[in-house]
């Protein structure tokens, strides 16, 4: 069943480094990862990309010399041959409803783009790879106000394109709002888990996270 789960906490909590063991950019000392009931704590993160999962890091890491277009493509890259070739061009299309602006831009390079549309094309990016899990890190990063509002719409409607979302994410109120599960970590460990709504009434999440008033 495809769900939004959010990873809330403090800096140093272990957030971004768990999606970083998920994606087997960094290995785990101990322990198992499983996915779909495979071990893929060895495998390299190519790999575990073919297996249908697929990260838009913290701070989007775009190719800035590269066009919108060479980006996008490069999210495509190991859907090679002919036969993928229809299927890629219409990831194009699904990218472009998404995200309009970056028809507009397909030419220009990415480094030249404002801080949301770099977002919206690292997520762009992320799903022409068709993942069947996207970790997001920290997607509203430096955003305004109103493109963190579009960019929360366009994560929670990715669910409905079958497509299960890990959401690390500093702006907790947004995230639980959105998500379906959520997992609070201190220091590297789980200290509150439950359904999303439940922890956003959460005496103690209000207050470590979401504000003395809320």
């Amino acid at each position: 069943m495809e769900e939004i789960v959010a990873l809330i906490g403090g800096n140093g909590a272990g957030k971004s480094t768990l999606l970083n063991l998920v994606s087997g950019i960094v290995r785990p000392s101990r322990g198992k990862i499983y996915f779909r009931g495979e071990d893929i704590s060895s495998l390299p993160p190519e790999k575990i990309v073919e297996l249908g999962i697929g990260q838009v890091p913290e701070g989007r890491l775009l190719f800035g010399p590269l066009t919108v277009k060479e980006n996008l493509e490069l999210g495509a890259f190991k859907r090679r041959g002919q036969k993928e070739k229809k299927g890629v061009a219409e990831d194009f299309e699904y990218i472009f409803r998404l995200f309009p602006i970056l028809r507009k831009r397909l030419e220009q390079k990415a480094g030249t783009l404002s801080g949301g549309e770099q977002q919206m094309l690292a997520m762009g990016r992320g799903l022409m790879g068709k993942p069947i899990l996207m970790l997001l890190d920290e997607p509203s990063l430096g955003l305004a106000p109103l493109l963190v509002q579009e960019i929360f719409s366009v994560i929670e409607g990715l669910k409905n394109e079958r497509t299960t979302i890990l959401l690390v994410e500093q702006n907790a109120r947004a995230a639980l709002k959105i998500s379906d599960r959520a997992y609070v970590l201190q220091t590297g460990k789980i200290r509150l888990q439950g359904e999303a709504s439940e922890l956003l009434e959460n005496e103690e999440v209000k207050k470590a996270y979401l504000g003395q008033d809320s």
